[in-house]
Parts: C-alpha cells; structure tokens; sequence
C-alpha cells in the first residue's frame, strides 16, 4: 500500500531542537553540515514507516494512543487514517524514558 506521510511541526522540531543542542555541546568536534546532515536522515527515516520500519507498540505513556516505529536512533509516534501515516512526535533513543 502507498503511504501519504504528514509530519507535525513538533516532531520536526524534536528533531532539529536535539541536534542543536548536540552542535552546542560539541561545537569543536560536530559542525553545522553534521547536524543537517542527521537531521535530513532522521526525517528521511520517516517515510519508512510501515514500509521497512514496522509498526510496534509504544513504549511511553505519552504516546498510548498512537503507533510507534524505530530506526535505531529515533524513535516514531504516529496514527494512520486510511492511507495517511501522521508522524506525531519524534523522540532520539537517549531520551526514552
């Protein structure tokens, strides 16, 4: 089945706000393409799921009433009506729990 994907403009900025955080961190050893760079792979992962990413059951109470989906590094939360997947929020392995 094909997929219409909607990203919410909170998982993105989960995602853009923790690789910031990682550049003020470590400014002298990950630069700005790194941080695009990860940041265009994690919404990149996104349109894996139900594809490669398969479905699993969430792992956070916040997240009870959606579908979850990991790629290793990030994990997905998102409802699916018909044909469109709606990635709800995203939050990076270190941070589960």
């Amino acid at each position: 089945m094909a997929y219409h994907y909607y990203i919410t403009a909170k998982a993105i900025w989960k995602i853009r706000a923790f690789y910031r955080n990682v550049l003020k961190k470590y400014e002298h050893t990950y630069s700005y393409d790194d941080m695009y760079k990860n940041i265009n792979q994690a919404v990149d992962d996104m349109y894996q799921i139900e594809q490669t990413l398969p479905r699993r059951r969430p792992t956070l109470d916040r997240w009870k009433n959606w579908h979850m989906a990991t790629n290793g590094r990030w994990y997905y939360a998102y409802s699916i009506s018909n044909d469109i997947i709606t990635i709800q929020d995203a939050c990076h392995k270190q941070n589960m729990y």
